[in-house]
């Protein structure tokens, strides 16, 4: 990979309003935080209102001119544009400027490889930024020649692109094989998983919803968070105790934020995918984001895309120690703050209790001969009263639809 260089980048965002462009203002203001989690110095923004995007230069020519001096005042290093420029927009908008010109989705891709940890999290990301780059490979402008470094520049550089289309097929060619055998493996963990009696909880939500802190909260070890977007890219899956025997598997993904380029979203649906053989999701929301419901939105919108939406669900509104005035816009719901003392005897008293709307109830007889078998029994259960009557505990519960089978041999004295 390229080193970044040690100087902070002084950039500039650009975004234009069409009259179907929703959530316009939230999108400029994830813009900026997305180029300061990338390492840079927002130094100002311009915005324009069009009835459609210039094909050459994306905005309108005076206003580019406009860009132009405050880019040479300021000193700007790199422009950045939030939304998904063409090849011919990028390169004629670098030669305008004189200066670095990178859009949303370059930025994304880049504060991705930043992020990765995993031999797998970085295949997934090289090969997103290869697809990305394939139509971009125009031989001319500062968008092939960034020796330099910076944002936009993580990931395969110049020198490993070899600016040939040919080699950057073989590239993602070569990856594609490389993730399929990762897959491979990851598919037979998976399938494992759900022959496993273990019931599943998938983490999933918008970027810096609290998902990390959440995880770290009922697992007591430590998993990487920050105030900061996609400060997780791995998902990680950890043994969580909810009460007495009962164990549990909680999974968190990657965040997910408005317009996630495409690219990402295909090469991260193997990881993506964890979360879809879950036996609950859990929506991890900020509470105290004023942009909340546009969040919610965004990630309903990728569950469905990626067939997800049937799986049951609990959301999670998080951060509540922050939120005034707050008013939930889904249901089931919990409100929590994932850092206060309480949290954790907090959050799986609420998970608990979505589980056993999602159980069974039951109620058993066990003579005193297979008392000794209530131990295994108590590991896949939500175990409810205890009591013995005439030297027979009768023991009553909840428990998963795929284990109930493990009830057969107390049948004979079932109720």
């Amino acid at each position: 990979m390229i080193e970044t260089e040690k100087k902070t980048e002084r950039v500039f965002l650009v975004g234009v309003e069409l009259a179907d462009t929703e959530n316009f203002d939230l999108s400029m203001e994830e813009l900026q935080s997305l180029a300061k989690t990338a390492g840079a110095e927002v130094v100002g923004f311009y915005s324009q209102k069009r009835e459609k995007y210039d094909s050459k230069i994306f905005v309108g020519s005076g206003k580019l001119e406009e860009i132009r001096q405050m880019v040479d005042a300021e000193e700007i290093s790199t422009v950045i544009v939030n939304n998904r420029l063409t090849p011919r927009q990028n390169v004629n908008l670098e030669e305008s400027l004189g200066v670095k010109v990178i859009d949303r989705m370059q930025l994304i891709l880049d504060i991705f490889a930043m992020r990765a940890r995993s031999h797998e999290g970085k295949l997934q990301v090289h090969l997103a930024q290869l697809k990305y780059l394939l139509p971009r490979l125009v031989g001319q402008g500062i968008m092939l020649s960034r020796q330099a470094g910076g944002i936009g520049s993580r990931g395969p550089g110049e020198s490993q692109l070899e600016l040939n289309r040919r080699s950057v097929r073989n590239q993602i060619h070569d990856i594609e094989r490389q993730l399929k055998a990762v897959e491979k493996n990851r598919a037979t963990v998976r399938e494992k998983r759900l022959e496993s009696s273990i019931f599943k909880i998938g983490l999933i939500g918008y970027t810096n919803a609290g998902k990390s802190t959440i995880m770290n909260c009922l697992t007591s070890k430590s998993q990487y968070e920050a105030d900061e977007l996609f400060a997780t890219l791995d998902a990680t899956t950890k043994n969580i105790n909810l009460s007495g025997q009962l164990n549990v598997t909680l999974t968190d993904t990657v965040g997910f934020i408005q317009d996630l380029p495409t690219e990402l979203v295909s090469s991260f649906k193997s990881t993506l995918e964890e979360s879809k053989n879950v036996d609950l999701l859990v929506h991890v929301i900020d509470a105290s984001d004023p942009h909340h419901e546009e969040h919610e939105k965004t990630v309903l919108d990728i569950m469905k895309e990626l067939d997800m939406l049937d799986i049951p669900r609990l959301t999670l509104y998080n951060k509540a120690d922050k939120a005034e005035h707050f008013t939930p816009t889904l249901t089931p719901y919990s409100l929590i703050s994932a850092k206060a003392d309480n949290s954790r005897a907090l959050l799986q008293q609420v998970l608990l209790e979505r589980m056993k709307e999602l159980f069974l109830p039951f109620t058993i007889k066990v003579a005193p001969a297979k008392a000794y078998k209530i131990h295994d029994l108590e590991k896949v259960v939500i175990m409810g009263n205890r009591e013995y009557i005439d030297d027979v505990e009768v023991v009553s519960g909840w428990i998963a639809e795929k284990n109930k089978w493990k009830l057969e041999e107390f049948y004979d004295l079932l109720y």
